[in-house]
């Protein structure tokens, strides 16, 4: 069974920076395409950034610039670096993992990040 565990998150000013993780465990020799989402107050879950298994990076346009997706995976390890944060920003945080090639897909709990002076 995989498990993703999320931290990192927290109370950041507006133009401050976080770094997220997720530790992965669990099938730990397949192959996985690693991912963020998050989802504030009233709205729907929507995609940050993913990286896939080969190490191909993928963002939201509206997050390019600010956001940096990363993995370690001798760690097994999902980072996402956020830079110059807005209060926007303010969501749950969600690590998701999709397992290669049968595309299950599992989340993490979620982590608040919340940005406000």
């Amino acid at each position: 069974q995989v498990q993703l565990v999320e931290s990192g998150g927290g109370l950041v000013q507006p133009g401050g920076s976080l770094r997220l993780s997720c530790e992965r465990s669990g099938s730990t020799r397949s192959l996985y395409d690693m991912g963020w989402y998050r989802q504030a107050p009233g709205k729907q879950r929507e995609f940050v950034a993913q990286i896939d298994y080969d190490g191909s990076t993928h963002y939201a346009d509206s997050l390019k610039g600010r956001f940096t997706i990363s993995r370690d995976n001798a760690k097994n390890t999902l980072y996402l670096q956020m830079n110059s944060l807005k209060p926007e920003d303010t969501a749950v945080y969600y690590c998701n993992a999709v397992r290669r090639p049968d595309y299950n897909q599992y989340w993490g709990q979620g982590i608040q990040v919340t940005v406000s002076s």
